[in-house]
């Protein structure tokens, strides 16, 4: 059965709201640890430009970010004016500083499944070679 946030330790729930905010408003944090090379900067323009901004920077109530460092460059690079954002409320610093290495370490620890991702990349390949995961992820 699925537990409610009040169950999972979450003080004050609250629906995730999506807010668009001026992108010159939105302030790296000093102490992101995680690099962004031109390579994968390029990479999430190339995924904007071809599918949209799928995916907000999640901000602190001061506009730093808390998650989405690399969009945020990538967003800034394209010259777009607004990027949506979801602003995390209630989170101490120790709570900040922890999720944004969670939220990148997590998704390392993933694996794939080489074979679906074969199977993936050549069905996608196929049809139209300008597609973004032919031209982008090999």
């Amino acid at each position: 059965m699925p537990h409610t946030s009040t169950e999972i330790g979450l003080t004050a729930p609250r629906p995730l709201a999506v807010t668009y905010r001026a992108t010159a408003s939105i302030k790296p944090d000093s102490r992101n640890a995680r690099t962004h090379p031109k390579r994968q900067v390029d990479q999430i323009i190339a995924s904007i430009r071809e599918f949209g901004f799928t995916n907000p920077i999640l901000i602190d109530p001061e506009s730093i970010v808390i998650a989405g460092h690399g969009r945020l460059l990538a967003a800034k690079s394209m010259g777009l004016a607004e990027v949506p954002t979801i602003e995390l409320v209630g989170l101490n610093e120790a709570q900040k500083r922890a999720l944004r290495l969670a939220d990148n370490k997590i998704a390392l620890n993933a694996g794939w499944d080489l074979d679906l991702l074969k199977v993936e990349l050549g069905e996608l390949s196929s049809p139209d070679p300008k597609s973004l995961a032919s031209q982008e992820f090999r």
